[in-house]
């Protein structure tokens, strides 16, 4: 008994591509046959990786019509979205038959679901960092890729591999800098690594300042004891000022390191009262201005321990108000 469902399957699928049914019944058929017999579901999914394997086995009316079938399906969660592994192939790759076919099958799972699902199931079975693989060597790029899609009308594909582009150089840069820190490299060739990296991977000085910042803190082991981690964390940051320095050249990049030392001492409660320190410490080495502490503390802080900290630096906010109001005292004296 369990073989002659097996066989339909295989069978039908191949049928739905030449039949004058309409694609969209399909799945229905295939979810009801499956629904059945639960020990299909694997078999099932095996037959639409054969399939695509031998996609320039078919025309180009069947592979279209077996295209918009996959979307339907994965949109339906009756496969995974590892049967992609199958559009990988060498040779279909090398033809741009891959390309094509994956076009036509992004556009109906697309229009059943939104990219925010297809972004899920893809990253479930880990297809969100290898889409570039649709494409030969020489055109694994990520410019080749948004051009491509974009052309097709799928944008919102390939903003979504751009993304993830960037996310990976981001892990890998976060990795080396933790490496070079640890291994007690000059500052000044981190720097000049960071640069060359930041502008390879097209990053923000604000996204880089939180990257930085990121690595500065995971790179040294914290004492437990509150009394102590304060001390030991204005000494190390202030072995790391000039580099923090190097990427605070914008009021919003103040801004986002500031917000990531409120977030960070916050979700580690050993720092929760050395928050007023560090910020003063890199306040004295012209990390942080006056504006941007202002700025802060008046408007741009976060919710997260934001009574305890805007109370640490009540009194350090007063002075640079007065030290301010001061100085435009004087100016209107010089005048």
């Amino acid at each position: 008994m369990p073989l002659a469902p097996s066989l339909t399957t295989a069978a039908m699928l191949r049928h739905s591509l030449t039949s004058w049914w309409p694609v969209e019944c399909w799945p229905q058929v295939f979810n009801k046959l499956i629904r059945r017999y639960k020990y299909l579901e694997k078999g099932f999914e095996e037959e639409i990786k054969k399939l695509l394997l031998f996609l320039k086995g078919f025309t180009e009316s069947e592979r279209n019509k077996l295209a918009m079938l996959t979307g339907i399906l994965l949109a339906n969660g009756n496969i995974s979205a590892s049967i992609l592994s199958s559009l990988f192939n060498e040779n279909l790759v090398k033809e741009g038959v891959s390309a094509a076919f994956a076009v036509k099958l992004f556009k109906s799972w697309i229009n059943e679901k939104d990219i925010n699902s297809v972004a899920g199931s893809l990253r479930k079975v880990g297809m969100d960092n290898r889409l570039m693989e649709l494409f030969p060597a020489n055109k694994r790029s990520c410019e080749h890729f948004s051009k491509y899609f974009t052309d097709a009308g799928l944008k919102e594909l390939s903003d979504f591999a751009r993304n993830q582009q960037s996310i990976g150089a981001r892990k890998e840069l976060q990795k080396e800098l933790q490496e070079q820190m640890s291994r007690g490299d000059p500052l000044k060739e981190i720097i000049a690594f960071t640069r060359e990296e930041m502008k390879k991977a097209n990053l923000s000085e604000q996204a880089m300042i939180g990257i930085i910042w990121t690595c500065v803190m995971s790179s040294v082991e914290w004492n437990k004891k509150e009394e102590l981690v304060t001390e030991q964390a204005i000494k190390h940051l202030k072995q790391y000022s000039p580099l923090l320095k190097s990427f605070t050249s914008q009021g919003l990049s103040e801004l986002s390191l500031l917000l990531k030392i409120q977030e960070y001492c916050y979700d580690n409660i050993h720092f929760m009262k050395a928050f007023q320190k560090i910020v003063v410490l890199l306040y004295k080495a012209d990390v942080l201005s006056e504006e941007a502490i202002l700025k802060w503390y008046s408007e741009a802080h976060l919710a997260k321990g934001k009574s305890v900290f805007l109370e640490q630096m009540k009194k350090f906010v007063e002075w640079l108000k007065n030290a301010e109001e001061e100085s435009e005292s004087d100016e209107e004296e010089a005048d």
